[in-house]
């Protein structure tokens, strides 16, 4: 057996969908993977095919070693969630294809209507720093060790990440 997502969502997570929906579909990222760029638009025929039926949910899982401006990218991530558009922000880091320094995720930021200055200040003070690490840690305990990984229906997937594998995914729990 897989390894369970530890912990299950709550109300502090990234969630599009509703509350009740009967599939669940968790991902943990790297805005500066390229294996998670490319996941987008698989995810989102997913979401698109599934649509009230899924639950989808986003963790941050910034590969610090290989990738070192993903860290600065989740932050902002978590800084776009405070100003309320963690969801837009999603889009916007993964549509920066890599280019994450701060002057493009602030950019970013500001394309997508967001407090630029707030969101420069927030990322040069570290202010999201431990909602990054809360969900590392819960990637750690649910045995993440790459990104992307998905849970569905709380497990670790262990397919795949094209279509037909997630949704089959979704679909067996």
């Amino acid at each position: 057996m897989s390894d369970p997502l530890v912990p299950p969502l709550d109300a502090d997570d990234h969630v599009e969908g509703p509350a009740g929906a009967p599939l669940e579909l968790v991902m943990f990222g790297d805005f500066q993977c390229p294996f998670c760029t490319a996941a987008q638009p698989i995810l989102r025929r997913v979401r698109d095919r599934l649509g009230l039926e899924l639950r989808f949910a986003f963790r941050q899982f910034p590969l610090r070693s290989l990738h070192p401006d993903a860290e600065r990218a989740a932050q902002a991530s978590e800084a776009a969630a405070a100003q309320g558009a963690f969801w837009p922000m999603h889009d916007a880091l993964y549509g920066l294809r890599g280019r994450l320094g701060i002057d493009d995720v602030v950019a970013a930021s500001a394309r997508i209507g967001l407090d630029a200055g707030r969101m420069r200040a927030e990322l040069e003070a570290g202010t999201h720093a431990a909602a990054v690490q809360a969900d590392v840690e819960s990637g750690i305990a649910s045995g993440v060790t790459g990104t992307p990984t998905f849970f569905t229906g709380g497990i670790r997937h262990t397919g795949g990440f094209d279509a037909q594998s997630l949704t089959a995914g979704l679909e067996s729990r």
